[in-house]
Formats: structure tokens, sequence, C-alpha cells
């Protein structure tokens, strides 16, 4: 059973409250992922790194202040860029306009072997981190230097 009854008494009133085991383990797993990149954990940092753990596709600014409408637009913006620098999710270029996001592995710093393919659906537009899939190794001449790579595969996917 995943909840639990929780008995309390408050102004010689007792009261019932259901605790969800899910979701306070939930709650302890994102303060965990926060804490592990150093980022203090806010309430809207927490909220939107709820969001990003649960999206099976990466998501971009647009569709996460949808979700969170009545939030400051740019809140949201500076949460997902120190999200960005202190690499718990990673941005992606898929050619549609709109930059997406999407979380890091545990161990991923983000370096040029931390990289994975994209696919892009050409029907539905969803983004999809393939992280199976790593970008192939580029040789670059003499006194060039890999800053980023940045590799999407475009197709239909499965659902469509």
């Amino acid at each position: 059973m995943s909840a639990i009854f929780f008995y309390a008494m408050v102004n010689n009133f007792y009261f019932c409250t259901l605790i969800n085991y899910r979701a306070i383990l939930m709650k302890e797993n994102i303060d965990k992922q926060l804490q592990s990149r150093n980022i203090k954990a806010t309430a809207m940092r927490q909220l939107v790194l709820q969001v990003l753990t649960e999206q099976k596709t990466t998501i971009c600014l647009a569709e996460l202040e949808q979700k969170f409408y009545k939030a400051d637009k740019s809140t949201l913006y500076r949460t997902l860029k120190t999200f960005e620098e202190n690499k718990l999710i990673h941005s992606i270029d898929d050619g549609t306009g709109s930059v997406k996001y999407a979380l890091c592995r545990e161990t991923c710093d983000c370096h040029p072997d931390d990289l994975h393919v994209h696919f892009t659906c050409t029907v539905c537009m969803k983004t999809y981190c393939l992280t199976d899939i790593p970008v192939p190794k580029i040789n670059l001449p003499v006194k060039f230097q890999l800053e980023s790579v940045n590799m999407v595969v475009k197709g239909v996917c499965s659902n469509c």
C-alpha cells in the first residue's frame, strides 16, 4: 500500500490525513537531484524539476509556461538556465525554432563523451533523447578544439 493515514490532534480535535508515500519519495528524490548538482531547492525549482522528471520527451520554455501559467516567465527561464549551468538538464536545438530541454543522466557532465543523439518527429514535432546512442566521435584537424556537438535525427516516431 502506498498510502497511510496519519492522525494528529490540534486544539483538541483529531485530524486524519492521507499521506502518499510515493509523493514523499518523489520529493525526496527531487531534493537529492538538486543537492547533487549544488542547486538550492526552492519551491519553483522543485516543481520545474518534477515536471521535467515526468516528461517522456523534451520540453520547451513555452510548454513549461503553459504548465505554470501563473508563474513569472523570467523565473522559469532562470530556473532552466540554473539547471543547465549546473548540468542537471541539457538543451537541444532541434531545428524547430524553440530550444528544448531534457534531464541529464546522473553521471552526465555534458562533455562530448556524454552526448547522445536526439530524434525529432516530423509529424508531432516532439523531440526524444536517444540516450543509448552516443554521438559519433569526431576527429578534428590539428588546432581545432571541439566545444559542443548537436546531432538531431529526423523522422516519424513510434506514436505517429
